[in-house]
């Protein structure tokens, strides 16, 4: 318990010397219990605090550290908790740290794989990228007598026990203000924590990651135009994760890709059809398609990097995704209400008329618009926003899959402005569509289903499970009741509880003994 005081003084002190709170201030109005909690602890009443990055949120968050980094982009995602200001912000960080050294590298890799398999990892580099919770090395590996080039993710030295020290006192902190600020209890503020810890463990098992691109790398390696690095799995563990190394140009160096004859309003295009494509047809999809994480080869070919979070969709929804989009492309409304009920995800007595007309609402101004304002990611949030009041079940996978799409449209139009969603979508769509309407076809598909999870992550179905269940959470926002994690979520709780007291006197004794000392 005292560790755990002593963790959460320390991260108070640093919330407290940053400006986090000054410049949450200025667009939510923060208790003043809470702003002179942290002027305390870090002995300042606004005499002197930093003066830099005061209207920069996210440069203020990259100084504090990895869990505050990783917090920051969770909560990039929560527009509905911080709002849409701070969200914008928060969706500028930078996902960097200083590196650690190549040798405590090549400790971790001997300890995780063994020195016989260390010993065909030659020409290890320094590290070319370095992240808040892993870095990469280029090397070369020996595999079967073949020289391979592969990239080589190794997690941070004690990064789990960090990070989990870390948030397990800032859910202490959570829990403080709920109790003594009760209006702040609608935010949910410990669910919240505690949703943002799941998921970040999942992402710490370079396992999960390594099966993810497995089975990514099996679902589109007959696609055209698109390349997944292939997983070397004698040189994977859970700290460590080895890959084909990608020899490319990143999508964001737009005037590099032009120098080198690469057609940009083509990998807008192929970019969208690919993302959807993989959506209804695989019902498996990158999640986190930002800009550096793609990067185009010298075949012209899209490679996507970085499988830590994936989503995926089951059939009934993947069938109700690719008709209402095909209904909006069609403007068949009413043809889009009825799938909603066919698929039961509204109640039987909804008048498909009446909701067949609120399709409209949404449908008809946006053919209205120039082609650069259609948005099939705003579109589907405004879907969820309409069905909602007509009792529709929370769908969490196209929760996760309308905020990608969004990402992948921006991403597309800052390739080029013009890029058309709908025509886009269109031939993906209708394809999809008459392949499921195929009666052979599905009597094959069903035979096929189970061998086909089982063959491409034959590994770790438990691990999936989990981290699966978990980026549902991310997705709806919430930790349903009958789950493993509902139940941890609830003893943590009671824990807190318990040493509530303790804490706060705890708390009280280090802030007297930090004004004596510090």
């Amino acid at each position: 318990m005292i560790n755990k005081i002593v963790i959460l003084f320390k991260i108070a002190r640093k919330i407290g010397s940053s400006d986090i709170i000054k410049i949450i201030d200025r667009t939510h109005k923060v208790p003043f219990l809470i702003k002179f909690f942290f002027n305390l602890v870090s002995l300042s009443f606004g005499k002197n605090q930093k003066t830099n990055n005061t209207n920069d949120l996210s440069s203020t968050i990259q100084d504090l550290g990895t869990t505050f980094i990783k917090l920051g982009q969770f909560l990039a995602t929560r527009p509905d908790i911080i709002g849409e200001e701070l969200t914008k912000n928060l969706e500028k960080l930078q996902d960097k740290l200083p590196p650690f050294s190549k040798s405590l590298a090549e400790d971790i890799i001997r300890k995780e794989l063994g020195e016989l398999t260390e010993k065909n990892i030659i020409e290890f580099s320094e590290p070319v990228a370095a992240a808040s919770i892993a870095q990469v090395h280029k090397a070369k590996i020996n595999e079967a007598s073949t020289i391979k080039d592969v990239a080589v993710k190794v997690l941070r030295p004690n990064i789990k026990e960090i990070f989990n020290s870390e948030i397990d006192a800032i859910m202490m902190l959570a829990y403080l203000i709920e109790t003594f600020i009760p209006k702040t209890k609608r935010l949910k503020l410990i669910e919240v924590v505690f949703l943002f810890k799941e998921i970040t463990n999942h992402e710490m098992d370079l396992r999960f990651e390594a099966a993810a691109a497995n089975e990514y790398l099996e679902n589109t390696k007959n696609d055209l135009g698109f390349n997944v690095p292939k997983i070397y799995w004698n040189f994977t563990s859970e700290s460590v994760l080895t890959l084909d190394w990608v020899d490319g140009i990143s999508i964001r160096e737009k005037d590099k890709l032009i120098e080198n004859g690469k057609s940009t309003s083509k990998i807008a295009s192929d970019l969208i059809q690919h993302f959807l494509r993989q959506a209804v047809r695989d019902g498996f999809f990158h999640a986190d398609m930002h800009q550096g994480n793609i990067f185009i080869n010298s075949a012209g070919q899209i490679v996507p990097i970085d499988f830590g979070i994936m989503g995926r969709i089951d059939k009934l929804n993947r069938r109700y995704l690719a008709e209402i989009l095909f209904g909006f492309v069609s403007r068949d409304y009413k043809k889009v209400a009825e799938v909603h009920l066919i698929a039961g995800l509204v109640p039987k007595n909804v008048s498909v008329d009446e909701l067949a007309q609120a399709l409209r609402s949404i449908g008809e101004p946006i053919f209205g618009q120039s082609i650069k304002d259609i948005s099939g990611g705003k579109l589907l949030k405004q879907l969820f926003d309409i069905t909602e009041k007509f009792n529709m079940q929370t769908q969490p996978q196209l929760l996760l899959l309308q905020k990608t799409m969004v990402v992948v449209e921006g991403v597309s139009r800052k390739l080029d402005p013009n890029t058309n969603i709908w025509e886009t979508s269109r031939p993906v769509l209708e394809n999809w569509l008459k392949e499921t309407k195929d009666p052979i076809k599905n009597v094959m598909d069903s035979l096929k289903d189970s061998a086909e999870i089982l063959k491409k992550i034959p590994e770790f179905p438990k691990v999936m499970e989990n981290a699966n269940q978990a980026l549902a959470f991310l997705a709806s926002g919430q930790i349903p009741q009958n789950t493993n994690s509902y139940s941890s979520l609830t003893q943590k709780k009671n824990e807190m509880k318990s040493l509530r007291n303790q804490s706060i006197i705890g708390v009280l004794i280090l802030v007297f003994l930090g004004v004596i000392v510090f």
